[in-house]
């Protein structure tokens, strides 16, 4: 038997269809992709063409990988993923919700900030700012009042909305089958060596994967036999990740490529929703800019959700010093919602100062180590007497988390040689 974190004898077991339970999975794929990664994508496309495709696939497999440890660790175990942190030590945790503490303020600021740009361009009645505090607002009221489940259903719809927008315009300009399998051949065009390592850790990132156990553990999946369904539920959503990134992918192609026309930042994504619309008229250019602003506002909304569940289960793991122990952590957990008020407010004053160089920087060095930070602790935990052998690591595992950590050390050691 499986142990709960609800303290409960019995341990409920998926006796449906295993599609059917598919849901936290939705939301992972619409967290994960941002407006981060649809520019990567687009810049991608815009530069190389389809010949990148396969870095988009490759970078969501190895994100798919370190989803499924996240969601394993916590089946076999019924522990969160931060309190198999704290097993490896006090400080291990720490790091994390040091981190968590000023992503908070740097995200919070960032998400609303792409949420706005966009809304404005379909509705320039409020300046820039004015729509990130009304965005920021709106993700607070979700998290303060919404609960888990009117949030997946929330973020299920917004997988429709991005379907119909970004993957549909994409299908207007579909190129034919000989470009895109052209795509699939692994290489490296003479300059995207960096490009091509961008995509691969960036594609559906990683700073919302830590969130995962905090979702199923919301739709009460408990104990090894939900493994299986877990990892389809995990693979629906790189899958989707995937697509996203694929489909703005050929979109910039067919557009950019090879015209000589240099797009970056999330305003670059305005004026390819402008350069689309010059072909196919206004509502083209809506449609795209409303598949922009869901990707950046499930971004904010799953950010105002899940990071707030990793405080309140440090604060949990503080006050009561057996990490083993069985704990409540609710969107009514105080320490839950005053995490919501910090990530809501006090990010509004970056909205207001132009370079925050000093905080910005140390929030950005924090970002950098999540990949290989989840991989590390992983290979720890997954390897562990804490599972049980059924449920550890093989060895395929452990290579391609390796591999993660690898492609970590390369891209820093680029950068360090690069800066100076």
């Amino acid at each position: 038997m499986e142990p709960s974190q609800s303290g409960n004898t019995h341990v409920e077991s998926p006796k449906k269809r295993k599609i059917s339970y598919v849901g936290p999975g939705l939301v992972v794929a619409v967290a994960g992709v941002g407006a981060g990664d649809l520019v990567a994508a687009l810049v991608a496309g815009a530069d190389f063409g389809l010949m990148l495709i396969w870095a988009v696939i490759l970078g969501a497999f190895l994100k798919y990988i370190l989803n499924e440890g996240v969601g394993r660790w916590y089946l076999a175990t019924g522990q969160t993923i931060l309190q198999g942190w704290r097993s490896l030590g006090s400080w291990v945790s720490g790091y994390y919700v040091v981190y968590v503490v000023l992503f908070g303020l740097i995200y919070g600021a960032a998400v609303t900030s792409a949420c706005a740009l966009f809304i404005s361009a379909l509705f320039p009645v409020l300046p820039v700012w004015g729509w990130a505090l009304i965005h920021a607002l709106i993700g607070l009221a979700v998290g303060w009042f919404g609960g888990y489940q009117k949030f997946e259903r929330i973020m299920q719809f917004f997988v429709i909305v991005m379907f119909i927008t970004v993957v549909g315009s994409a299908l207007f300009v579909l190129p034919n089958i000989g470009e895109l399998a052209n795509g699939l051949v692994p290489r490296m065009p003479d300059g995207s060596f960096l490009q091509t390592l961008g995509l691969i850790s960036g594609v559906g990132g990683a700073a919302s994967i830590p969130y995962y156990c905090y979702w199923i553990r919301e739709k009460n999946w408990q104990g090894g036999s939900w493994i299986s369904v877990m990892r389809l539920d995990s693979a629906v959503a790189y899958i989707i990740t995937g697509i996203f990134c694929f489909a703005l992918m050929i979109v910039a192609y067919q557009f950019l490529y090879g015209a000589g026309i240099s797009i970056s930042g999330n305003e670059g994504l305005v004026t390819m929703a402008e350069i689309y619309g010059e072909r196919f008229g206004a509502v083209a250019t809506w449609l795209l800019l409303i598949g922009f602003w869901a990707a950046a506002f499930t971004s904010l909304l799953s950010a105002w959700n899940g990071l707030p569940y990793i405080f309140a289960d440090f604060v949990q793991l503080l006050k009561n010093k057996d990490k083993n122990s069985n704990r409540d952590i609710s969107e009514k957990d105080p320490a839950y919602r005053a995490y919501l008020l910090w990530l809501t407010f006090p990010s509004m004053l970056f909205l207001f100062i132009d370079d925050p160089v000093l905080l910005v920087l140390i929030g950005l060095a924090f970002s950098a180590t999540i990949l290989p930070f989840l991989a590390i602790t992983l290979m720890l935990l997954l390897n562990s007497k804490n599972v049980e052998k059924v449920y550890r690591n093989g060895v395929a595992n452990n290579l391609i988390l390796g591999g993660i950590i690898v492609i970590f050390v390369v891209m820093a050691g680029i950068e360090l040689y690069n800066s100076f």
